[in-house]
């Protein structure tokens, strides 16, 4: 019988942080928090988990000596919304220098829409593994102010006023802008597939 891995959720003080861990226990996968790099041991993927400030979650991040450590794990590892922003090299919030393990930054929407974006959008996907058994397009829920632009590491699109980046890989790190702990039976799939599959 295949292992379940176990899944550590990132802690640098970012909200939002029950529903991620309700929808994997829906899944039956345990998870844990990681705080500190030697926790790193005791699970076999990362989440590190939206909702919060770029600047503040870096601090947080150096604070806590997980940022070398993530940039240097070769687990797998799921940005989510905030988590996802996190890997690329700056951010307009709070003119923060993130993770850098992906080649993006991280821009603030036009302040001719109405941010933060939230509720549900429609994201065209690619055929990569974190989306198998969806459509091309699903539907997602979304709740940020910030986007990050089309890259190489674009995975996923989707439109608010402008295109952009919904998804990113690079080697063993994945990320979605958008909440699949929110989307209903879509998003468990994703979460699904990033434990089994990636």
């Amino acid at each position: 019988m295949k292992k379940i891995p176990t899944v550590g959720i990132v802690q640098y003080g970012a909200g939002n942080q029950a529903s991620i861990v309700n929808a994997l226990g829906s899944l039956n996968v345990k998870s844990i928090p990681v705080t500190t790099p030697i926790e790193f041991e005791k699970v076999d993927k990362l989440i590190i988990p939206g909702v919060g400030h770029a600047m503040k979650a870096m601090n947080e991040l150096k604070r806590s000596e997980l940022e070398d450590a993530i940039r240097k794990t070769d687990m797998p590892l799921l940005g989510i919304c905030l988590g996802m922003q996190l890997l690329g090299k700056k951010s307009e919030e709070g003119d923060a220098k993130c993770l850098s393990v992906c080649d993006f930054e991280t821009i603030r929407f036009s302040i001719s829409l109405k941010v933060p974006q939230m509720g549900w959008n429609k994201v065209k996907l690619t055929g990569n593994k974190l989306f198998y058994g969806l459509e091309k397009e699903e539907w997602f829920y979304f709740v940020h102010s910030y986007y990050v632009p089309k890259s190489s590491f674009t995975i996923a699109t989707c439109n608010y006023g402008v295109e952009f980046t919904a998804a990113v890989q690079h080697k063993n790190f994945w990320g979605v802008q958008f909440h699949p702990e929110k989307s209903g039976e879509k998003g468990l799939q994703l979460l699904k597939n990033f434990i089994e599959l990636c």
